[in-house]
């Protein structure tokens, strides 16, 4: 049989003595101050810890915010590139200033970005979302560009082209947009002088600037007078011959004055005849149909009392003005004319609106129907 060890009750000098051993024991740790009991001590060390977690944590977060905003107000000033699909994107919600875009160009344009990408992204503003309308983005600036993805998209399939590099500028005024639209393109491909007056004539009829002097001016703002002059010249011709120009973009600077300069005499309805008489080819067929009628204006006298100041207008006629042509006392003026099997009615004028324009759709369908 085992024996038992009997247990004695400890005396006051033995728990003196293990209460200074454990004191000795506690001391000789570094990370516990004397006094201290380990339990308080891991505690203290687990709450300084904690604290310098939430430091990094508020740090992290006050980063994230900066960048946050940064993101967002980058994104407002349109600096942020983004990739758009094509399919978002409309090209027609403004009218262009180019009107012509030669093949050779454009096809050097495909290779350079099949071969490097798009190097220069496009710029886009967001347009309300109809119900039934796909476009979210109207072209601002990179018509060229759009066309040329376009064009590898249908060529190579390749999903890599479904999708465009966009910057996305604020949502502006209309002047402001035309405004941008014209010296994007004025930098990188100079306008032609008669896609500068169109573009001129064209925004103030949007209503985008008060008149189309008003509009040259603040489109062509940092142009000299002398290029101004020329825009008004060339505007006037889109006015009064646009619809039955053929070949307008190829006019030069020169043509263009002496065109501008009969239309001033007058001489629209002459001009307009001598178009509608023949179907030209090309460029230099369609000059040689108004080049008779320019002599005969030039040849005309002039008054010395005018000098070498600007011609003004002849005083409008109203009613017929040729066989194609009537213009109302009102100010609207009606332009027939033909494109291919169909048969065209231009209405132009400042009374013109939508509300006149449904009425006039309404006569039209009931004289029809009859």
């Amino acid at each position: 049989m085992v024996k038992r060890r009997r247990l004695e009750t400890p005396s006051n000098d033995d728990l003196t003595r293990i209460e200074e051993q454990f004191r000795r024991e506690t001391l000789g740790r570094p990370s516990i101050g004397p006094g201290i009991a380990p339990i308080a001590q891991v505690a203290a060390e687990t709450a300084a810890l904690s604290a310098a977690g939430d430091a990094d944590a508020r740090a992290a977060r006050a980063r994230d915010q900066v960048d946050a905003e940064r993101l967002r107000q980058a994104e407002e000033q349109g600096l942020l590139i983004v990739e758009l699909p094509l399919d978002q994107i409309d090209e027609g919600a403004m009218i262009r200033d180019r009107m012509v875009m030669s093949e050779d160009e454009m096809q050097e344009l495909r290779l350079s970005i099949a071969a490097n990408g798009l190097r220069l992204p496009i710029e886009v503003f967001a347009l309300g979302t109809p119900e039934g309308r796909k476009a979210g983005y109207g072209l601002l600036s990179g018509y060229r560009r759009l066309h040329a993805v376009r064009a590898l998209r249908e060529l190579t399939r390749d999903a890599k082209y479904d999708r465009i590099r966009a910057l996305i500028r604020p949502k502006a005024e209309a002047d402001a947009a035309f405004v941008a639209m014209v010296e994007e393109n004025e930098v990188r491909e100079e306008l032609s002088h008669f896609e500068r007056g169109r573009i001129a004539v064209i925004a103030a009829n949007q209503g985008a600037f008060a008149n189309v002097e008003d509009a040259v001016n603040r489109l062509f703002a940092t142009g000299s007078k002398a290029k101004r002059s020329k825009v008004r010249s060339f505007a006037l011709i889109f006015e009064e011959l646009g619809d039955m120009l053929r070949f307008p973009e190829a006019l030069t600077e020169k043509r263009g004055l002496r065109l501008s300069a009969a239309l001033r005499e007058g001489a629209e309805s002459r001009l307009r005849k001598a178009l509608s008489a023949g179907s030209p080819g090309d460029a230099e067929e369609e000059w040689l149909l108004l080049e008779p009628v320019l002599a005969q204006v030039e040849g005309a006298p002039r008054s010395p009392a005018r000098g070498g100041r600007p011609r003004t207008k002849a005083p409008v006629q109203y009613g017929w003005i040729d066989d194609l042509t009537i213009r109302t006392t009102s100010g609207i003026t009606i332009r027939r004319a033909r494109d291919g099997n169909a048969h065209v009615l231009r209405l132009e004028g400042a009374p013109i609106n939508s509300d006149l324009m449904d009425m006039l759709m309404t006569e039209i369908q009931a004289l029809l129907e009859k």
